[in-house]
């Protein structure tokens, strides 16, 4: 096992292995045409959006979630979000579902990024905590079968803070949602 820094956030891989329940399809709802999954996991909503007939492409960088979603039966790549991926600029929605906007722990550079991976008319579907308030950016790891991976930066991003730093990153909130205990916004390219 890796040393973590202090105050850290562990990310369980077992929590994502799960099928899709009502609150992940109410989310998946929210997207529009070719869907980019990025930190896929194990492919849950990858799964779930293919089963509804989407285009959709699970990305990840732990192989054993990549692997997993594979066994699931959706495509799936053991790639970074900054580094080169398949159809850039042509992707409908991107999804940053359990938090994956924290990747990087750099939201407004994840975002960037984003912009870059989405056709023009595309958006974002992003779950936002909607028990923290603020942006708190720090380290983590993720667990799979007791052992932890090295540690990350990730940050948390409440609701009430998403709106500047869509701004940061050219977009606006153009949706707010609540599926059960969780929150979710759409992104738009602000025109």
């Amino acid at each position: 096992m890796s040393a973590l820094p202090a105050s850290q956030t562990l990310l369980h891989l077992d929590d994502w292995a799960q099928p899709a329940d009502a609150d992940d399809l109410a989310f998946l709802g929210l997207c529009v045409g070719p869907t980019l999954d990025i930190g896929c996991g194990p492919g849950r909503l990858t799964a779930a959006l293919a089963e509804r007939g989407y285009v959709v492409l699970g990305i990840d960088v732990l192989g054993a979630a990549v692997d997993q979603a594979r066994e699931r039966g959706v495509v799936a790549l053991r790639r970074d979000v900054f580094g080169e991926l398949p159809g850039e600029g042509q992707w409908g929605t991107a999804l940053l579902a359990d938090g994956n906007v924290g990747i990087g722990g750099d939201p407004v550079a994840l975002l960037h990024r984003v912009r870059q991976l989405l056709d023009p008319r595309g958006r974002v579907v992003v779950e936002v905590s909607p028990h923290e308030a603020g942006c708190r950016t720090g380290w983590a790891a993720l667990v799979h079968a007791g052992e932890r991976s090295v540690p990350f930066r990730w940050s948390v991003v409440g609701a009430d803070a998403i709106h500047p730093i869509a701004a940061r990153a050219g977009f606006v909130v153009t949706e707010t949602h609540a599926h059960g205990r969780r929150r979710s916004v759409v992104l738009e390219e602000r025109r």
